[in-house]
């Protein structure tokens, strides 16, 4: 002990047993660091500064960004029977929305009344990535399409709606919320979407400042009182208010109908791609946050998609894609019966389109042929037979044939009945069935001879007759493969109009003004 605060005597006391090593001792915790020269702790110190702060940094932009997300329901009762795609691999099909509402930023276009419930959507584009990553098609929706709209739900209120018919596409989503629009497109293409992304009017702003403006052309002045669209006649660059005016008018284009605002919207979309892809904006970081935290604030997606990995992972897949494989379309249309100031899909290239989509063709090149799968070595031929001798020929005019019309174009069946009837075979009715891929020849028994007959008549590869104990005589039944002329093998890709494809995000393409429009610059 210490007597009145004087120091021990020397010897005394618990004693480190190392303390006659001046090497070791308080100092010895620090092992390896004491003995390191100065320049190589400054070095240490400043990566290990740099290592938390990169950490931070990135947590930071992490959280930012997957907060900005707003999520939504994918769909509104119609639910999805696929399986969760792969977000890196499998072929993706995305629905993207422009919403029309009025409410927050965006309420200087209009009143909360000019956009009731959920909002319309303004813009409707199905976008379906292949599989391989090599291409992508963008299918563009008039917002004047009148469509069947299917029963739905709106999953946050528990509120359902019924099934109408003859309705705006773009009203789809106003009532049971955006997943209404999703088992409408379902609906009318017969595909399953995966995902769905929807942005406001405020997106297309920031977005347009955010990559430093978006190149347009049109062929003439312009000035459009309504959306406030003012170009001079050529090559502009358009951002913020005026890259959504372009975006958003309705009669600057064309005949000032919807079909000439897609068409722009299209060349704009065309113009952003080419930007981002010259200006390396997909492999820099920096422009990279920058666009994602003004898409991610102004965007709401389904549950899929509402996290920062898979956003990114997708957006991994595009970025390599080549541009001249980046295909815009518009679904085909013709003046509906019921309202000639409104559209409704024309047939039967609307079917075709849709067929081809499922089957998953490329658009830009329709009619190449696919790669063939390998095929094993052929057999050893077997032994000769004796010849079976011929069969009595049958008299066609009696023999039982039916077509069924699983191909998706209404008024099918007859054009193939009509072949049938001229080829012989008198006797041949038709009825309407569910949609199918692959069209097949079903016989019954002792009708093989007859339905291969029908087949050669017809096109249909030997291959596709099947035999089938419950069909009386033949039934040829028309799948989405065989849905133009009366000889089979030409395919949907051969079946579509040659200028399906408005334009690739490749090509330059400069709108026509609508001369009701066009001012003296």
């Amino acid at each position: 002990m210490r007597d009145n605060g004087a120091d021990l005597p020397a010897g005394t006391g618990p004693v480190s047993p190392h303390a006659h090593d001046g090497a070791v001792g308080a100092a010895r915790h620090l092992g390896p660091l004491r003995g390191m020269p100065v320049w190589l702790k400054v070095v240490t110190a400043v990566v290990s500064v740099a290592i938390i702060g990169g950490l931070a940094f990135a947590g930071f932009w992490y959280l930012r960004l997957q907060n900005n997300i707003s999520r939504a329901p994918l769909n509104a009762g119609g639910g999805n029977s696929e399986g969760q795609v792969s977000d890196a691999t499998g072929r993706m099909q995305i629905l993207i929305l422009g919403s029309d509402t009025r409410d927050g930023k965006n309420a200087e276009y209009g009143t909360a009344d000019d956009s009731k419930g959920y909002g319309k959507s303004d813009v409707m584009m199905l976008m379906d990535i292949s599989e391989d990553n090599k291409r992508v098609s963008v299918i563009s929706f008039p917002r004047d399409l009148l469509v069947d709209i299917p029963k739905c739900k709106d999953e946050e209120t528990g509120r359902e709606f019924p099934a109408r018919s003859g309705i705006m596409i773009n009203e789809a989503m106003a009532e049971a919320g955006i997943g209404c629009a999703v088992d409408t497109v379902n609906k009318i293409t017969g595909l399953e979407i995966d995902h769905f992304m929807m942005a406001d009017f405020n997106a297309v702003k920031e977005l347009s400042n955010a990559v430093g403006g978006v190149e347009v052309c049109i062929s003439d002045a312009v000035y459009d009182p309504d959306s406030r669209l003012r170009l001079p006649a050529g090559t502009s660059t358009v951002q913020g208010e005026m890259a959504l005016a372009f975006l958003r008018t309705r009669h600057a284009f064309a005949d000032g109908g919807d079909l000439g605002r897609i068409r722009a919207q299209q060349g704009f979309l065309s113009s952003l791609t080419r930007k981002i892809k010259d200006d390396g904006t997909l492999s820099d970081p920096g422009k990279m946050l920058n666009i994602a935290d003004v898409v991610t604030r102004n965007l709401t997606v389904d549950k899929g998609l509402a996290s920062v990995p898979t956003l990114l992972t997708i957006g991994n897949r595009l970025k390599d894609i080549d541009i001249s494989k980046v295909a815009f379309v518009s679904v085909p249309t013709t003046p509906a019966v019921a309202d000639p100031n409104r559209l409704q899909i024309a047939e039967p290239a609307g079917s075709q389109l849709f067929a081809a989509l499922r089957q998953d063709i490329d658009l830009t090149e329709p009619t190449a042929p696919a790669t063939p799968a390998p095929t094993e070595s052929a057999p050893p031929s077997a032994a000769p037979t004796e010849t079976a001798p011929a069969v009595p020929p049958y008299d066609k005019a009696l023999q039982p044939v039916t077509v069924a019309n699983g191909s998706g174009v209404p008024g099918r069946a007859q054009e193939i009945v009509q072949a049938l009837i001229s080829g012989g075979f008198t006797q041949a009715a038709q009825f309407e069935s569910t949609a199918v891929e692959q069209s097949v020849v079903y016989y019954g028994a002792d009708f093989a001879d007859v339905a291969a007959d029908v087949a050669a008549l017809l096109g249909i590869p030997a291959g596709q007759l099947v035999p089938a104990p419950n069909v009386s005589g033949v039934q040829v039944y028309l799948g989405a493969d065989f849905t133009t002329g009366t000889t089979y093998g030409t395919g949907p890709g051969a079946a579509l109009p040659e200028d399906i494809v408005n334009q690739t995000a490749g090509d330059t393409v400069c709108q026509q003004a609508n001369p009701y429009l066009i001012v003296q610059e």
